[in-house]
Parts: C-alpha cells; structure tokens; sequence
C-alpha cells in the first residue's frame, strides 16, 4: 500500500500539479466568498464571479493563441454546456447557500461528500468498479457530516441553518461531481482553457436568464454594484472561478481522476486552517474529529488500494 507521504507530496506529473493548486487555491477562495456572502445573496454571487471568470477567460486564449471555435462535436459541447449549468450555476449557488449557513471550516466538512460521489458517478455513468475500501471511505465521509450535527446550538434557528446547510452542502457536492464526470471522458480531446471557457458560458448563461423571473430579483442584483463589496468579491472570483476552475479541470484531465480527487481533497485542511487564523472560526473538538474523519474517508474513497 501506498504511503500517505506518496499519496499527498510525491507530485510527479502535471496534473498532480494542478490538482494540488487547485485545492489550495480554492480553500483561499472559499474564506473570501464567505467574508462576500456576508452581504451578497448566493445567486448574485454566482453570478458575479462567473462574469468576471468570462471576461478573464477571453483575453487569456486570445494572448495563448487558443481557438474560440474549434472543431469539436456539437454533442461534446452541448454535455461541456450541461456540465456547467450542474456544475456552476447549480452547485455553487447551493455551496454558497451552505456556506452562509455553516461557515468555511463546517462546509470544508461537508465538502468531503466530492470524492465519493465522484467515485460512485464513476461506478453508474463510466462502469469503474467499487472496492470495500472506497465505501468505507464513503461511510467515513458521512459519519463526519453527522459529527458536525452534534456542534452545540444556542438558538434553534441556528440548528435549523446547520442541518439546511449540510443539506445544501451535499447537494452541491453531487451536483459538481456529477458535472465533472459526465464530461471526464471528452476531456481528453479539447483544450483544458476551452472547455473551462464553455463549462462557464453554460453556468453563466442559465443564471443570467434565470435571475429576472426570481422574486427579489433586485435585492439579488443591488449589492453586486456596490463598490465596497468588491473588495473580497473580485479576488474571490479570479481564485475560485478562474484560476481554480482551470487548474482543476487540468488536473483531471493530466492526473488519473483518484489521484486527482486525493490532491484536490486537500482543501478541506486548508479551507479549516485558513478559517481559523483570518475569520477567526473556533475549533471545536467535534470540528476537528470530523476534518479527520472526513478527510480520511475521502482519502480511502479515491485511492481505493
């Protein structure tokens, strides 16, 4: 078996490369958001992010040299569409639904639910096979969620957020994975910046046609022109919608998708470290036995020995 030292730092390839970057940038995108979701709603922000994601993506190809249109099966991009409308628009409006509610240190808990459900879509939609230690690393996954059940409430309110954000905060997790694996296969025969590019359109896209028919639309949109607010918004999306959206489609595009999962999976302990020196979260005993447990059992979830 494999030594956890070789599983997390022997990085011998590309790929293994920009799946740990990817975690890491994400965690730090994840404590910004939180700091903007103080005072923007979760769709807003969504969108927020995906636009200016767009708008880097274009000037980033243009200076690479990379088409905007190649040629490429219109089934590849309508699933590459797909994948971002699940994927983005979404799963991260109900991530940040989940974060408002938990806090970054509880949803890099609940995050932990990426990897097994990357591993089961794999077993339904590409036929991989699943071993016993993978569903005990799922089982672990779950007991860690229910760990974080047991933090301490004053108010039942308060209680009530926990449990709507584990749930919101699962359902993104399955809503990701779900959209990364159903396009693993076309990664292979397009370029990592061009699917990034049209994964977004897809998020970006559905959100902007969704938002005028929501109710409270205004109350949605208001805050994202308000220039103070742009102060944790902008940086939170050049790292969680640019720069981690196109390392991390890199590294499961270079990197064997459990490899990948493993590095990526690192998140979780940057996202509770950095929570705890900038926002200042408590760590609580039943806080840090469940960033254990969640973090093992997605470990064995994606490596699998």
């Amino acid at each position: 078996m494999a030594s956890w030292l070789d599983a997390f730092i022997a990085v011998r390839s590309p790929g293994e490369i920009l799946a740990l970057l990817s975690g890491f940038v994400w965690a730090v995108a994840v404590v910004l958001f939180r700091v903007s979701g103080r005072k923007v709603h979760p769709i807003g922000l969504n969108l927020f992010k995906n636009v200016l994601a767009l708008l880097l993506m274009v000037p980033t190809m243009a200076v690479l040299g990379k088409p905007f249109f190649p040629d490429v099966p219109l089934a590849t991009v309508g699933l590459l569409l797909l994948s971002g409308f699940l994927g983005i628009a979404v799963s991260d409006t109900l991530f940040f639904h989940s974060l408002n509610r938990l806090g970054a240190s509880l949803v890099a808990i609940v995050d932990c639910f990426y990897s097994p459900f990357v591993i089961g879509m794999s077993f339904v939609l590409l036929g991989e096979r699943l071993t016993a230690w993978q569903l005990a690393g799922a089982a672990l996954v779950v007991s860690a969620v229910l760990t974080v059940s047991r933090e301490k409430r004053p108010e039942r309110a308060a209680r009530k957020d926990l449990l709507l954000g584990i749930v919101f905060g699962v359902l993104a997790m399955f809503f990701v994975a779900l959209g990364i694996v159903m396009v693993k296969p076309a990664l292979g025969t397009v370029s990592v910046l061009w699917a990034t590019l049209v994964r977004l359109a897809g998020g970006t896209v559905s959100l902007a046609l969704v938002v005028p028919f929501l109710r409270g639309r205004r109350d949605i949109l208001r805050p994202l022109f308000v220039r103070a607010n742009w102060k944790a918004m902008v940086p939170a999306s050049i790292f969680g919608s640019y720069l981690s959206l196109i390392l991390w489609m890199g590294g499961m595009k270079y990197a064997p998708a459990s490899v990948a999962a493993v590095l990526n999976q690192l998140n979780t302990i940057f996202i509770v470290i950095i929570a705890a020196v900038f926002l200042k979260e408590r760590l609580t005993g039943w806080k840090i036995a469940a960033v254990a447990m969640a973090f093992f059992g997605a470990y064995l979830a994606t490596v699998g020995f």
